[in-house]
């Protein structure tokens, strides 16, 4: 085995229902005394942390203080908050409750949603019951309710943040202020501008010794980390071409029948985010983007520009934003191509697969799913028998868990470790494609980045009485894209 094989292997990449809630006020809600107070001025806000400006130039709000040195040993209990108790904060909080570094425990919860958060805290303090505690007291309900479950922990806790997406930049800054580590999830990011806000609140978290995981589990994944040592080493040559697939039935809230009159649209289209553009980027974002980080991770690059196609074909009375089928070509620098092929509708040929074709040989970098990958090499352009040259040896480490594993061992280690730059960079890669496939134009990267249109501006001020992001037209139906009608906007 090589000594980058080896590297590979030791190291990463740097990688009841019975019980009252306590709610947390929709318009403002008034911060808990912190226990551990940084300086003897009231707390910061935001809008002192955070500076909006141009190119959105993050300024800190603790520059030339004295920060005291926050560092879990391995003896040390990290307590946890997790704000978006949906099925992804759920899976998350139980994968951080596993690792096994060290005492670690989750002591609030936070979500907009009465019946998802009390569902999470059944299942997760069923399984883990003496790592649980979170009180009535400690269980908050509002769009303000991020804040006070932060307010329960201490710098050097962990939040996770797994909410809609569009919230991310919000949580985020709030986050840094208060001196946590972060797991937030993917995506981090659905347009240009909150792009820059999250380059820019990475940088921050760096400066601030604060660890931050994102959930692209892909590269925690042990098979896919030693394929990409086995492609550097030139095992299937130069990549030429990439092909991504995600092709299966509606899942999560793909699609959305009419809004009940008894719910507002802001309230309807949080709760089924992944309909609309402005929460996660619709299924584009949310569903395509592992494939294509992935792939961008083994030719170890981020392709400059994408055009695409699409359409809309089976929609019933659903007022979603998404097309049923999306087909991108993403070119790099160097000519190479990535295709992907995305299709969500009932009764086709299902494949959820990447694969990287060389000049030597064909790479699988998964196949069937995301996990296991099944990871392997073949000395041609066909997959079979005879050409396998390499298969990594099942079972494989299940990345969810791995992922958790790399973030509470840097904290513990206290070794450098944020993942929010290449988060933003697959979240943008992600757009990119969407927006090609939706105005029907070429989209660049440059393009995608300093795009000025913002899909949810003032999230930060957003009360349960605020007008929604997005509103319906007459008939309650939202607006969808119109390529090559519509420009460089998607709608």
């Amino acid at each position: 085995m090589s000594a980058r094989l080896r590297r590979a292997f030791s190291h990463r990449h740097h990688r009841d229902n019975s019980r009252k809630l306590r709610i947390a006020p929709l318009c403002v809600v008034k911060l808990l005394t912190p226990r551990f107070s940084l300086m003897k001025t009231a707390p910061i806000s935001r809008r002192e942390f955070i500076k909006t400006s141009g190119r959105v130039a993050t300024v800190s709000a603790l520059a030339g203080v004295a920060l005291p040195h926050v560092h879990a040993g391995s003896s040390d209990l990290i307590r946890v908050a997790l704000v978006g108790c949906g099925g992804r904060g759920t899976g998350a909080a139980t994968q951080a409750l596993s690792t096994t570094s060290g005492p670690i425990k989750l002591v609030a919860m936070a979500d907009i949603f009465q019946a998802r958060l009390a569902r999470s805290f059944e299942a997760i303090s069923k399984q883990f019951a003496s790592q649980t505690e979170v009180p009535a007291e400690q269980k908050f309900l509002g769009l303000d309710a991020y804040k006070a479950a932060m307010d329960c922990l201490k710098p050097g806790d962990v939040v996770i943040l797994a909410t809609p997406p569009a919230f991310r930049w919000v949580h985020f800054s709030y986050a840094i202020a208060k001196r946590l580590h972060v797991f937030m999830e993917k995506p981090v990011t659905v347009d240009g501008p909150t792009s820059k806000r999250m380059f820019a609140l990475g940088e921050e978290a760096t400066k601030q010794n604060l660890k931050v995981g994102v959930g692209l589990m892909c590269r925690h994944c042990r098979a896919r980390g030693e394929l990409y040592e086995r492609i550097k080493d030139g095992q299937v040559g130069d990549i030429i071409l990439m092909r991504a697939y995600r092709m299966h039935g509606p899942v999560g809230y793909f699609a959305s029948p009419p809004k009940p009159a008894d719910k507002t649209d802001l309230m309807y289209q949080i709760e089924r985010f992944h309909s609309f553009i402005w929460a996660s980027g619709g299924c584009f974002s949310d569903f395509y983007i592992h494939n294509i980080d992935e792939c961008c991770w083994m030719k170890d690059a981020w392709p400059i520009q994408a055009q695409a196609s699409g359409g809309r074909l089976y929609r019933g009375d659903s007022v979603d934003q998404n097309f049923d089928t999306y087909s991108v070509e993403y070119t790099f620098a160097d000519g190479a191509r990535l295709f992907l092929e995305g299709r969500t509708i009932n009764g086709c040929l299902a494949d959820h697969s990447s694969l990287a074709h060389g000049t030597k040989g064909l790479a699988i970098i998964s196949e069937r799913g995301h996990a296991p990958s099944h990871a392997s090499i073949f000395r041609s352009q066909n997959k079979s028998t005879a050409e396998l040259f390499w298969a990594y040896p099942q079972p494989e480490p299940k990345p969810y868990q791995c992922e958790w594993d790399d973030l509470i061992d840097a904290i513990r280690g206290d070794r450098p470790y944020n993942e929010v730059k290449r988060g933003v960079e697959a979240s943008l890669v992600t757009s990119m494609g969407r927006m090609a496939a939706h105005t029907g134009q070429i989209i660049t990267y440059d393009e995608m980045l300093n795009c000025e249109q913002e899909y949810a501006p003032g999230l930060d001020q957003l009360t349960a009485d605020s007008p929604a992001p997005l509103q319906p037209d007459a008939e309650g139906k939202y607006p969808v894209p119109l390529p090559g009608q519509l420009g460089k906007r998607e709608y």
